[in-house]
């Protein structure tokens, strides 16, 4: 846990299951108490406050489990293990309210989806810990999207904004921003499969807000992402 918190109950209403609505519960961080307070201080009246860190993680082992499961996307199988890992490492989930941190419960996804005349449209699916179920409801969330056709930007910032480039293998990457809006959502960008020394390498980008987060932040969630990438054994089931 980072800082003290003040647990006030702000809904954050999200889809729905077999049982009912799934209702997470956001509460806000005692600043004042915070570690990074005067950091948070800071960075968050800059004009530019975003930082961004590319890499590339490891993702053999996943794609030699998704042989075997041709019945599953492999982009919507790395959009797992990485909202996985934005809800672990909980600077993640912390959001801008003005001069306070809203700290989710829960971060769902939003992925850019291409249509054929080339445009694309935004999907948005809910987080879900068990593999199976998490790509069941993503891919209806995709195909959904698809029939749909029609660009609709969601709101709410319970979320991590994805997006996938499989036509470069980037080493730079910048997100368009609206300097008018308070956005402390963290995207993330996916590139090329590339190859490496007889293994499979991913491209990503991960651009947060300093105000909320250090590289030492950032640098923990990568390192969880590619722990659990080379072990998905543990998470996906091999019919």
């Amino acid at each position: 846990m980072t800082g003290t918190f003040f647990f006030i109950t702000v809904g954050c209403e999200r889809g729905a299951t077999g049982s009912g609505t799934i209702r997470a519960m956001a509460h806000y961080l005692d600043v004042a108490s915070w570690p990074r307070r005067d950091t948070f201080e800071f960075f968050r009246g800059f004009d530019k406050p975003y930082f961004n860190i590319c890499t590339t993680l490891d993702v053999t082992n996943l794609l030699t489990s998704l042989r075997r499961r041709p019945d599953l996307s492999v982009s919507l199988a790395y959009h797992y293990f990485a909202l996985r890992a934005g809800n672990e490492i909980e600077p993640f989930r912390y959001r801008l309210r003005g001069e306070n941190v809203l700290v989710h419960d829960v971060l769902h996804a939003g992925t850019t989806v291409l249509l054929p005349n080339e445009s694309f449209i935004m999907a948005y699916f809910n987080y879900e810990e068990d593999f199976e179920k998490f790509m069941s409801a993503a891919m209806k969330a995709l195909a959904d999207a698809r029939s749909e056709g029609k660009f609709q930007p969601e709101p709410a910032d319970d979320a991590i904004h994805f997006t996938v480039l499989p036509w470069a293998s980037f080493t730079s990457f910048s997100h368009a921003r609206n300097w008018g809006r308070e956005d402390s959502v963290p995207k993330i960008a996916f590139g090329k499969f590339t190859e490496e020394n007889q293994r499979t390498k991913l491209p990503i980008s991960v651009e947060v807000h300093h105000a909320l987060m250090d590289g030492l932040h950032v640098g923990r969630y990568l390192s969880l992402m590619q722990e659990t990438l080379l072990m998905p054994e543990s998470y996906v089931r091999i019919s």
